[in-house]
């Protein structure tokens, strides 16, 4: 009998199908769903939470799992991986009752609902009860799952294991100086330089086309995915081979949209690029959330605004968008390589990006410890806003309520965001030394690229910790110096 279908293995496969039926819903409640309907749905997401949760704790698999313990000798790698993480998953999932997920299920479901309403409105007092509420349930957690220093470390081992909070305000602090140094000369080189492409409209069914194009282009496979239109870009996976992307459009700019695209099939290649046979299992999943958005920003950044992609593409775009005819494409890369301070995370360039991270990493830390209390969120934020980009936000539409991350209970997410860019400009880098990627890349052939990357990092799925995996792809622990040097060479 294969290792992989002995019963733990095939009981965490059974847990992947009911996960994967409440993604399911997930994803419908943030491109279909009526909003009459969120009551229901949080009550349909809260059961399967719970009967996940329920299996993932039970006797029967504890049992399971000492049992294929007790007789592995070690000598399948991969199985000592699977099993390794999985005792790390269960031993974490059983510090939580099952009324509580059931409990966060249901409150996350109604807080979604609720943070969507307060953003069209910048309302923030109306969605403040439900971050209340989920700052609560994740302080349970915290507690519950126990912690180095502060809380905020229990959090962040859910989406980058081992690390710890310290670890990245170290890393943040010395990288801060110069982020914000090269943000500052970057913008205003930019003002120097200051371009804008023709006015719209750049209607979205071409958006559309083009977008579909060029992910078809890079390697995303539409028929194992699709992209639709939700408030916030997303990237979920429903199964093996069931990927979905969404994006936001703008007619007066089209590539708010394709950057967007770029950025969640990056994600959806990742997901793609896992064993399909090893669903469910660790070695069938993504390792942590810096290594996944790594791949984002790689397929985003160091992909979409290079001069070698727009070369190719750029024609396609005029053909796309006649108003572009007369505008060379040396005027489109500035457009696209513009910084400027933005109140706006997902829409931030390259250059202040991390900024933003820097100020919601800081904020986080004091509302789980206690120190920032939620009302005083909108006037935290605004001043930590002010401080860093020289301005407060308009409003809390364009503040504070801008991020989906609270209401999903996504505490301890965003420092991944940075992680991920660092990691991102690491392994672009070692790809690169390949004389056959770098030659490929030089024509806008990104095959070698995404074989690399299937390679070196997808293939692997979760039997690595994330700096592991880093080293072993690259040759070296994760380190800023890649990331600093393609901001400087493309900014300054």
């Amino acid at each position: 009998m294969s290792p992989f279908r002995m019963s733990i293995f095939e009981k965490a496969r059974e847990h992947a199908i009911i996960r994967s039926a409440g993604d399911t819903l997930g994803w419908d409640q943030e491109t279909y769903l009526p909003p009459a309907a969120a009551g229901h749905r949080a009550d349909q997401l809260s059961w399967l939470a719970s009967r996940a949760h329920e299996l993932a704790v039970s006797d029967g698999w504890k049992k399971d799992l000492e049992a294929a313990e007790d007789a592995d000798d070690g000598t399948d790698v991969k199985r000592a991986a699977n099993l390794r993480e999985l005792r790390r998953q269960f031993d974490r999932a059983t510090k939580l009752p099952v009324e509580l997920v059931a409990r966060e299920s249901a409150a996350t479901s109604l807080a979604m609902h609720a943070w969507a309403e307060a953003r069209k409105q910048s309302d923030f007092p109306a969605f403040a009860p439900h971050l209340d509420k989920l700052l609560g349930i994740a302080r349970e957690k915290a507690d519950l799952w126990g912690y180095g220093t502060e809380p905020y470390d229990a959090l962040l081992e859910g989406y980058e294991r081992a690390t710890s909070t310290a670890a990245v305000a170290g890393l943040f602090d010395r990288i801060a100086p110069s982020l914000k140094d090269i943000a500052a000369s970057a913008v205003e080189n930019s003002r120097r330089h200051a371009v804008s492409i023709p006015a719209g409209p750049y209607p979205i069914e071409a958006q559309q086309r083009l977008n579909q194009r060029i992910a078809e282009a890079i390697g995303f496979d539409f028929t194992a995915g699709r992209i639709d239109t939700t408030t916030h870009p997303f990237c979920t996976t429903l199964g093996p081979r069931d990927v979905r992307l969404t994006t936001r459009y703008d007619e007066d700019d089209f590539t708010s949209s394709l950057f967007g695209v770029l950025h969640e099939a990056g994600h959806g290649l990742y997901e793609l690029g896992l064993p399909e046979d090893d669903f469910g299992l660790p070695s069938g999943s993504a390792v942590s959330l810096g290594i996944h958005e790594s791949q984002s920003r790689l397929w985003e950044n160091h992909v979409g605004r290079s001069d070698e992609f727009w070369e190719a593409w750029y024609p396609e775009a005029v053909a796309a968008f006649p108003q572009l005819s007369g505008f060379p494409l040396e005027s489109f890369l500035h457009h696209i390589r513009r910084a400027e301070f933005s109140p706006i995370r997902v829409e931030a360039d390259e250059a202040t990006y991390d900024m933003h991270i820097l100020l919601r990493f800081g904020l986080e830390r004091r509302l789980v410890s206690g120190s920032l209390a939620v009302k005083d969120v909108p006037e935290a934020w605004n001043e930590a806003f002010k401080g860093l980009f020289g301005f407060a936000p308009p409003d809390d539409r364009h503040g504070c309520l801008q991020d989906i991350h609270w209401s999903m209970g996504g505490l301890g997410y965003f420092a991944t965001y940075s992680l991920g860019n660092l990691n991102s400009a690491q392994l672009m880098a070692a790809a690169k030394a390949d004389p056959v990627v770098a030659s490929a890349f030089a024509k806008a052939d990104y095959a070698p690229l995404l074989t690399w990357l299937r390679s070196a990092v997808h293939s692997k799925g979760a039997t690595l910790d994330p700096a592991d995996l880093m080293e072993a792809a690259t040759g070296k622990l994760p380190s800023p110096e890649d990331y600093l040097a393609h901001l400087t060479a493309r900014y300054l």
